[in-house]
């Protein structure tokens, strides 16, 4: 039978494992959409030493844990998911997610009857911090979905950034954007030097994109319907007047800062807008391929 081919991490990292107190463990979520555990990260979180040769398929083997694993369990530790390493390098092992409820329950049961030796202490204090985190969260998953406030948590995620950075009144106007980044403008695009008060339309467009849609998820769409165009093609207000003086404006600030560092260390448009996605992304934007400045 030809070997199947290891497959792909769409989602996860290393650096951002499921913790349960001091314990880590890695997950992803792989290209056909099995949420997996690392056999590395399972193996050491539950307190045995990937590195000493006794691995899951030999504890739960043993004569204290065998007549508590269910055949479900026993097929999942006998038979790993290969995947490529999302570091890089060889390929990687796991178990699929709900692997981490069965071992919890196992050794639980084996306690409870009496049958689990005393230096598997260590293993079954790991296994019910592990346990009862699952738990809470699992409940929590439930009360989420039977009140369909899973379709709603992205909502309020959006609603709590658009309060901390915008008003719910306009602020006075104050000088935000300094000379010197329409100078920045003018001189990446060769357009000389930016004269009089009155300047292209496109300059707009430019804001919007190398500021506004940067900062956080919905500003600028909040920022539109606040401060909807004219007839005559202008906002009645400056969105920056909208900004929360506290974060909004401060955060604004930060993010020019950045950008104007960008701009002067550029020869040209194309350069400062590769650096500008590298450095400033939008949400869900995806990275140029070429980051040559040929």
């Amino acid at each position: 039978m030809e070997k199947s081919q290891p497959l792909e991490v769409v989602a996860g990292t290393p650096d951002k494992p499921l913790v349960f107190g001091d314990i880590e463990i890695p997950c992803y979520v792989l290209e056909n959409e099995i949420r997996v555990v690392s056999q590395r990260g399972v193996t050491s979180g539950i307190g045995l030493n990937p590195n000493a040769g006794f691995r899951l398929p030999q504890l739960f083997s043993t004569k204290a844990l065998t007549p508590y694993v269910t055949d479900d369990l026993q097929k999942a530790l006998a038979s790993p998911i290969e995947f490529k390493n999302p570091t890089g390098g060889g390929n990687a092992y796991g178990y699929p997610a709900t692997i981490l409820v069965d071992i919890c329950e196992v050794v639980r049961t084996a306690y409870d009857s009496g049958e689990l030796p005393e230096r598997y202490t260590d293993i079954l204090e790991r296994c019910s911090v592990v346990y009862k985190a699952l738990a809470r969260v699992g409940v929590i998953a439930l009360v989420d979905e039977a009140t369909g406030y899973q379709k709603i948590r992205g909502q309020r995620a959006l609603a709590a950034i658009l309060e901390r950075y915008l008003a719910e009144e306009l602020q006075p106007w104050t000088k935000t954007f300094p000379y010197k980044f329409y100078e920045e403008i003018y001189r990446l695009k060769d357009w000389g030097e930016p004269g009089g008060t009155r300047r292209p339309s496109v300059i707009g467009h430019y804001t919007n994109d190398i500021v506004y849609s940067r900062l956080a998820p919905g500003v600028l769409d909040e920022l539109r319907a606040r401060n909807p165009m004219l007839e005559s093609g202008s906002r009645r207000n400056k969105h920056h007047q909208w900004f929360t003086a506290d974060i909004g404006h401060v955060k604004l600030r930060e993010h020019l800062s950045g950008v104007m560092a960008l701009m002067r260390a550029a020869s040209r448009w194309e350069q400062f807008m590769r650096n500008l996605t590298r450095a400033y992304p939008r949400l869900n934007e995806q990275y140029p391929l070429d980051w040559s400045d040929d």
